[in-house]
């Protein structure tokens, strides 16, 4: 693990770069294909609807992994993260047309834990609504 960032100059409050990442229905194709998550609320438009879901939906878990990359890309190692939870709070709409869904997120260094490890407080949008709560990672830094 060969985190970026040193413990000694990271404060509370630090905000991480935030991103945004686009997402199309071929993204979720493609994100079935390696997941192996073929769920058909996610590529089905009529399966989607019959079930109560305002539309096509994109995998819980991949909108976990695209937010955790705000992390990762702050840290420089992927290894760095020791701990990473969500609460799933809204599902990212992805309509079929030019545009898809866009995730928004943004972080910030919420505490300073023993051993050069600090606690990140991720905010993920879509659509101006929060669709993960309680996203927290634990990183540990140089």
């Amino acid at each position: 693990m060969t985190a970026k960032i040193s413990y000694a100059d990271v404060e509370v409050g630090t905000e991480l770069p935030a991103q945004s990442f686009p997402v199309s229905r071929a993204t979720l194709v493609r994100y079935a294909g390696a997941s192996g998550d073929f769920n058909p609320i996610h590529w089905n438009e009529k399966f989607a609807t019959e079930v109560g879901l305002p539309d096509v939906i994109a995998h819980g878990m991949f909108t976990m992994a695209e937010a955790v990359r705000v992390v990762t890309d702050w840290a420089g190692d992927p290894g760095a993260i020791i701990e990473y939870g969500v609460r799933f709070t809204r599902p990212v709409v992805v309509p079929n047309d030019d545009k898809g869904a866009l995730i928004e997120v943004g972080g910030k260094v919420a505490a300073k834990l023993d051993d050069n490890r600090v606690q990140v407080d991720l905010t993920v949008m879509s659509e101006g609504q929060k669709v993960l709560s309680m996203s927290r990672a634990v990183v540990q830094l140089a």
